[in-house]
């Protein structure tokens, strides 16, 4: 019977090919190796938060006068509500944290080149959707400092100009931040952003079984030792580890650092002082901060702005600016990789003091 039902499922979902294919796949192993762990920690906190997200949303009350109260009654009244919503909090920074780990290990590797270019191009993408899940979630709780936060954020883009007030129009849902913005909000939260973030890891996740996984600049001028070992089960068991150890910080973060939950927001009340936004934007905050109010012609905050949208940009075409092995221009993108990293945890760290 068992044989009759494995050869059923074969017939129609073809899975002999697929645990073929597992059991030839290979993984390279050389002094970089570790950055590939990255990717499917990536994978490993994204499910947490699929799990965790679905268990808060049959409480959660996406309205004016329920949000505040209803992420309370999460807290205090459901069994275990509170180690939910801490590890769904918890789970959002560890998944960012990993995404921009495994893009700057991808840049610093240069791992984006030919035929990789679309492999980076949509982990870009996935970098953005991750951001804007962080920035739609942080609303939801609707109390004083994620009100604050989120009019501080959706005024951002209005310095773009042209577009600016119409994208801060469409985030807000109106001219300011209300109730509508919160119900807007929460549906791009857990309905347009998962759709995105799904059709985005299944385009990326193909496009690295089809290029297969990359060597560093050193291993392909074969000046690097490199040899292959199976991905299964060498290679996933050792992944497991890796998971186990991050499972282990993310509960001990969840349980003694549970997030808390101030009272519910007054749209008419004052901006509370020190008003900052979640740790990944941290650097960008400081940034529009140390920007006058006017350059020359043009506001500060329009000049910050147009400067990270052109940043941004370059970023995404990294590969298409950089795509040849051995060059000069290679090495000078490698340090300024290097540099941005600096200045983004000095920005981070001058923004907390």
């Amino acid at each position: 019977m068992k044989t009759g039902i494995q050869s059923w499922l074969d017939d129609r979902f073809g899975l002999s090919s697929i645990t073929k294919f597992l059991r030839e796949k290979t993984v390279p192993q050389h002094k970089h190796t570790i950055w590939y762990y990255t990717g499917s920690a990536i994978l490993l906190f994204f499910t947490i938060q699929v799990i965790t997200g679905f268990m808060l949303v049959f409480y959660y009350k996406p309205t004016l006068e329920g949000a505040n109260e209803s992420v309370a009654r999460i807290m205090t009244e459901v069994p275990l509500g509170w180690i939910i919503r801490s590890v769904h909090s918890w789970c959002a920074s560890f998944m960012i944290a990993f995404v921009f780990i495994h893009l700057l290990s991808t840049w610093l590797t240069k791992s984006y080149r030919n035929p990789r270019e679309l492999t980076w191009m949509s982990g870009v993408f996935l970098l953005v959707v991750s951001l804007l899940f962080g920035f739609t979630g942080y609303l939801l709780p609707w109390d004083d400092l994620s009100l604050s936060a989120t009019k501080v954020g959706t005024d951002i883009p209005r310095s773009i100009p042209l577009v600016g007030a119409w994208v801060t129009k469409l985030l807000r849902g109106g001219e300011d931040v209300t109730g509508d913005t919160l119900t807007r909000f929460y549906g791009f939260h857990v309905s347009i952003l998962p759709v995105l973030i799904f059709i985005l890891l299944g385009v990326h996740i193909y496009l690295i079984q089809k290029q297969g996984m990359s060597l560093p600049i050193a291993a392909e001028n074969k000046n690097d030792e490199v040899r292959d070992i199976p991905f299964w089960p060498n290679f996933v068991y050792r992944e497991m580890i890796v998971w186990l150890l991050l499972l282990g910080a993310l509960f001990s973060l969840a349980i003694f650092f549970p997030p808390s939950l101030d009272k519910a927001a007054d749209l008419m009340a004052p901006a509370p002082e020190g008003i900052k936004p979640e740790w990944y934007f941290l650097f960008l905050f400081q940034t529009l901060k140390i920007f006058p109010a006017k350059i020359l012609f043009l506001n500060g905050d329009t000049l910050a702005v147009l400067l990270m949208l052109i940043a941004g940009i370059l970023f995404f075409f990294l590969p298409l600016i950089d795509n040849k092995p051995a060059e000069r221009k290679g090495r000078i993108i490698t340090v300024i990789g290097l540099v941005l990293i600096v200045y983004a945890v000095v920005m981070t760290i001058w923004s907390l003091l």
